[in-house]
């Protein structure tokens, strides 16, 4: 029940529903959703270690603000942790591997239009990008990427909505995925930093244009 309750806040959050600084009522929340205040509760400590929910005193649970802080912040651990991980992952990918990528771009490319449901988008867009990462094997470097992945969800569909930015999108993951087939790893690092922080900054820009 609390995954649930989780995974429905969650996308309001994600998707600007709930607004950044809106508080969130207990018992409010659980009379909408038909559940007891318990799965509320453990949702929000969950959406909290995730950075969409805060708790301030005498106020309660409140959705957390936009911040080009965190964007900075975020933006620029991904591109430190994942192209050294991408790196180690190109000189152990299988062309199984490969495939695994190839078949979820090919949906992904499906997604990259206006109008699409950016619902799906975020997910999708994690599923290629760690798709990328896992042969290293390496589970505590996936796990912290996971981590940032799901801290930068709100921002990456933010920016999509703001932006339009999708040429841009599916020309770099295509570029990116041959270069990794090629095993042309320090292009392929070279591209992934500049995607990631391309992506950051065209961000800025759009919530600075608000």
């Amino acid at each position: 029940m609390a995954r649930s309750v989780v995974d429905v806040l969650r996308e309001r959050i994600v998707s600007n529903e709930i607004r950044g600084g809106e508080p969130l009522r207990q018992d409010a929340l659980a009379s909408s959703l038909n559940v007891s205040r318990i799965p509320i509760r453990e949702a929000l400590l969950q959406l909290e270690a995730e950075g969409l929910v805060e708790f301030v005193p005498h106020k309660g649970a409140i959705a957390t603000r936009i911040s080009l802080d965190e964007v900075h912040e975020l933006f620029s651990l991904r591109a430190l942790i994942e192209c050294e991980t991408m790196g180690i992952a190109i000189r152990k990918a299988t062309s199984a591997d490969f495939e695994v990528s190839e078949n979820i771009l090919s949906e992904f490319d499906r997604m990259l239009v206006p109008g699409a449901d950016m619902l799906e988008w975020g997910p999708l867009n994690w599923k290629f990008h760690e798709s990328l990462y896992t042969p290293s094997r390496h589970k505590r470097s996936l796990a912290i990427i996971s981590g940032l992945h799901t801290h930068c969800e709100r921002y990456l569909r933010l920016q999509i909505q703001l932006t339009s930015d999708y040429e841009r999108a599916e020309n770099e993951h295509h570029e990116l995925l041959n270069l990794y087939k090629r095993r042309e790893s320090a292009k392929a690092q070279k591209l992934l930093r500049s995607h990631i922080k391309t992506t950051a900054s065209e961000l800025i820009r759009a919530v600075r244009n608000l």
